[in-house]
C-alpha cells in the first residue's frame, strides 16, 4: 500500500515506529546501547540483527532507522544509512567503496569539500581520479576505462548551478560497469528522482532542505540494500560517522514539511531570477529553469522545478559583490543553503576559497559571483531587498 502513496505522503508517514505508548510524534530514543535478554540473544544479534533489533547507536537506533526508512521511501531506493553530516555521507560512499588501484571519474565542478576528498584523500591512498567537464558527454566517454569503479557528480553544481545530464552519464557509466554516485542536494528529493535517471547511490546533506530550518547537521546515503549494508554500513560502523538520534528526530520533522517548503522556495527563486535576469549591474543570472541557462532543457527534463538556489554575478568583481552583500537587510550572509531563511555567500572567499585562481576560472566562479539560497520570506520583500542592495553598489 505504501508504494502507492505520493511522495508528499511518504515524507510524512513512511518508516514510522510506535512504542507501546502509541505516541503520535516519533519518539526520540536517546540511548547509546541496548539490553539483551540473554547472552544467546546477544550472540544471535551480532551475527545478524533483525529489522527492529539494535546493538549500539553507532550501528543503528530506532529513531535513526525511522529517518532512514522514510528518506529511502521518498527517494525510491531499497535502503538508506544516515550519517553525521552530508560530507560524512560523501566520504563513506567513496571511501567505503574504493581501494588502491581503483579508478574514478568525477565532474570538475564540485563543492570544495567534495573536491578535497577526491583530490587529496582518495589519491593519497592510491585511487586514481579523472576530472571532466560534467556538461560535456564526450569527456565522460573519453575518461571511462574498463577498470573504472565509479563516477561521482553533483546533479546541479555548487555554486555555478551547472546541470549534468544524469541519464546520459549513467548510461555511459553503466556501459563500463561503474557505479553512479550523485550528490543531489541542490536538486532536492522533492524536484528530482535521481534513481529513475540511473543513479545507483544518492547522497543528501540533510542539513540543507531536509532539516530546512538551520538546526542540525545530518546526511544520508540512499541506494540498494547491497550497497548500504555491505559497503556503506561497515565503513560507517567502524569509522563512527553515525547520525545522533536527536538530529534524526529533527530530520523526521523536517521531512513532514519538505514539499511545502521547497515548492514555495523554488517559486520565489524563479520569480526573483526572472525579474533580475536583465539587471544592468549583473553580468550573469544563473538559475536552472531560466531560458538563458545553458542546460535549461536538461534541467526541465530532470527537475520538476528549478530549485531553491540562484547565482548572481555582479559587474565590478569582489568590490561590487561585497558592497552588495553589505547593503542587504533581509538576506543573511552565511554559507549554508536550503534554509527557511534566505542566505547568501561569496564562494570565492568562502566555500571555494581553497581553489586556485585558475581552478575557479575554469569552473566559472568569478570574483563577482554570489550564491543566494532563497528562503520562505515573501518573494516581493526579497526582491526589494536585492534591488536596493544592487542600487547601493557602485
Amino acid at each position: 500500500m505504501m508504494n502507492d502513496w505520493s511522495p508528499r505522503t511518504k515524507a510524512v508517514h513512511s518508516g514510522t515506529r510506535r512504542s507501546q505508548y502509541g505516541e503520535m510524534s516519533e519518539a526520540i530514543f536517546l540511548t547509546q546501547g541496548f539490553v539483551y535478554d540473554s547472552p544467546e540473544q546477544a550472540e544471535a544479534r551480532f551475527i545478524e540483527a533483525g529489522a527492529d533489533e539494535f546493538i549500539y547507536a553507532r550501528y543503528g537506533n530506532p529513531t535513526v532507522r525511522m529517518f532512514e526508512e522514510r528518506i529511502a521511501a521518498l527517494e525510491g531506493t531499497e535502503d538508506a544509512f544516515a550519517t553525521a553530516s552530508g560530507m560524512a555521507a560523501v566520504n563513506a560512499s567513496l571511501c567505503g567503496l574504493l581501494k588502491a588501484g581503483d579508478h574514478v571519474v568525477s565532474s570538475r565542478a564540485l563543492f570544495g569539500s567534495c573536491l578535497y576528498i577526491l583530490e587529496e584523500i582518495l589519491t593519497r591512498y592510491g585511487v586514481e581520479v579523472t576530472f571532466v567537464d560534467g556538461t560535456d558527454l564526450d569527456q565522460w566517454r573519453a575518461a571511462m576505462r574498463d577498470d573504472t569503479k565509479a563516477v561521482f557528480l553533483e546533479t546541479v553544481a555548487n555554486p555555478t548551478l551547472e546541470v549534468i545530464d544524469l541519464k546520459a552519464v549513467s548510461d555511459i557509466a553503466h556501459g563500463k560497469g561503474a557505479l553512479v554516485i550523485v550528490d543531489n542536494v541542490f536538486a532536492t528529493p522533492v524536484f528530482s528522482n535521481a534513481v529513475k535517471l540511473g543513479a545507483d547511490v544518492v547522497i543528501y546533506s540533510a542539513t540543507k532542505h531536509i532539516d530546512g530550518q538551520g538546526r542540525c547537521l545530518g546526511g544520508v546515503i540512499c541506494g540498494t540494500q547491497e550497497f548500504i549494508r555491505k559497503t556503506a554500513e561497515p565503513y560507517l560502523k567502524h569509522t563512527g560517522g553515525s547520525l545522533s538520534p536527536f538530529n534524526a528526530w529533527v530530520m523526521l520533522k523536517g521531512l513532514e514539511t519538505v514539499h511545502l517548503r521547497c515548492n514555495a522556495q523554488a517559486d520565489s527563486a524563479l520569480r526573483i531570477a526572472s525579474e533580475l535576469e536583465d539587471h544592468p549591474k549583473l553580468a550573469r543570472m544563473l538559475y536552472p529553469h531560466l531560458k538563458s541557462h545553458p542546460q535549461v532543457a536538461v534541467a526541465k527534463e530532470q527537475m520538476d522545478k528549478g530549485g531553491t538556489v540562484i547565482a548572481l554575478d555582479l559587474r565590478g568583481g569582489k568590490d561590487a559583490a561585497f558592497s552588495f552583500l553589505n547593503a542587504l537587510e533581509i538576506i543573511s550572509i552565511s554559507n549554508n543553503l536550503g534554509d527557511s531563511k534566505s542566505i547568501i555567500t561569496h564562494p570565492t572567499t568562502t566555500t571555494h576559497q581553497r581553489l586556485s585562481d585558475d581552478q575557479r576560472a575554469t569552473l566559472g566562479i568569478t570574483d563577482g559571483l554570489v550564491r543566494l539560497s532563497v528562503g520562505l520570506e515573501d518573494a516581493g520583500d526579497l526582491l526589494g531587498d536585492i534591488l536596493q542592495a544592487l542600487d547601493a553598489t557602485g
